[in-house]
């Protein structure tokens, strides 16, 4: 029974965590396998990989330990291409839809945006290049939720108990809208051989700051993310490579940092078949409200430990993480964090242009 009480109890800090969290106005999905949702991360990523057409399919469910089926779900589906433009220069065009739903009240938002991008080339031959990207994206979005499944203080009957014919006494107003959504960001690599590259990018989310209240009468505004991310690969031997990467967020008071490593081991390569093979491990830091003595400032902290894995076979990327939970919330948890798949397929045509993007 103390086991029970104390893991309801820890569910309720984590509610109220995730409340506190958005700040009233919500904050953004993110992936734990970012490298493997680019046009989520920054639209500059649009168009950029080593081949025409690329499909990407993410999907992320957490807090199931905790929520069981109102545990937190997050999918996104996107689609881009490349288009050459001169001699060594590159459009990006490409679109994105992602939704995600959360809590009992179906907490839902949906969007769909069109991404664009220009690559110039700045340096390099046929064999090594350097580039930067401009890119910028604009999207509709709705958000929802069922406000019929919400359990307020006024319907409580007094004895412990939850009556949903009292009256909520709150002023509800709607229950769902639509809002626009344009971001904007920058990207620079350097390939400097088949298997060694490196590259840096900036986004910045939400220039707009839509209004994202359910109530009529009150302005609720997104905040403005800020987005910074580097990684590359760096052959360790002739079929294993090192590929860290790194990527942090910040959107008003919250802010996250996802770090580390794969390694990568090549299985098979030549001018028609890449099948690699990768292990990760990367932790995730983030502001802790709870680990503070002043409730108003956070503690940056750890939130979790992935372990991923990934399998490239000519066209297609599979990819899988997993998070182990190390914050204050593993009482509730028991470790248990998320778990998430990618995929990733690309097509590729005849192009003898010589070397373009690194191998995200």
């Amino acid at each position: 029974m103390k086991v029970t009480v104390q893991k309801v109890l820890s569910a309720g800090v984590l509610i109220l965590g995730i409340l506190l969290s958005g700040n009233v106005s919500g904050q953004d999905i993110h992936f734990s396998q970012f490298y493997m949702s680019p046009l989520n991360l920054n639209p500059a990523l649009t168009g950029v990989m080593n081949c025409n057409q690329r499909f990407v399919a993410n999907y992320r469910n957490q807090w199931a330990s905790i929520l069981q089926s109102n545990s937190f779900s997050t999918y996104s589906a996107s689609y881009d291409q490349k288009i050459p433009v001169g001699q060594f220069d590159y459009f990006g065009v490409g679109g994105t839809l992602w939704g995600d739903v959360a809590g009992s009240a179906d907490f839902q938002t949906l969007q769909a945006r069109l991404s664009g991008s220009y690559s110039r080339k700045m340096a390099g031959g046929r064999r090594q290049a350097h580039y930067l990207v401009v890119g910028a994206d604009a999207g509709l979005g709705q958000r929802s939720i069922d406000f019929l499944k919400l359990q307020f203080g006024t319907q409580h009957d007094g004895e412990g108990g939850f009556d949903p014919n009292l009256p909520s006494q709150e002023d509800i107003g709607r229950d769902n809208f639509l809002f626009a959504d344009v971001s904007a960001g920058l990207l620079w690599f350097s390939v400097l051989d088949e298997n060694t590259n490196f590259y840096g990018g900036v986004a910045v989310h939400h220039l707009n700051r839509p209004n994202v209240s359910f109530t009529n009468d009150s302005l609720v505004s997104i905040f403005t993310k800020y987005t910074a991310h580097a990684g590359g690969e760096f052959n360790l031997t002739e079929n294993l490579g090192l590929v860290p990467g790194v990527v942090a967020f910040k959107q008003g008071p919250s802010f996250l940092l996802n770090l580390g490593t794969s390694f990568r081991f090549h299985l098979a390569q030549s001018n028609q078949t890449t099948n690699t093979f990768q292990l990760g491990l990367w932790t995730r830091l983030v502001n802790n409200y709870f680990l503070a003595d002043d409730p108003n400032q956070a503690q940056l902290g750890a939130d979790a430990v992935i372990i991923s894995a990934r399998f490239e076979y000519e066209s297609f990327n599979l990819g899988f993480s997993y998070d182990w939970n190390v914050s204050p919330l593993r009482t509730a948890s028991n470790g248990n964090g998320a778990f998430e798949f990618s995929l990733v397929y690309t097509l590729c045509g005849a192009e003898n242009r010589g070397v373009y993007c690194p191998n995200f």
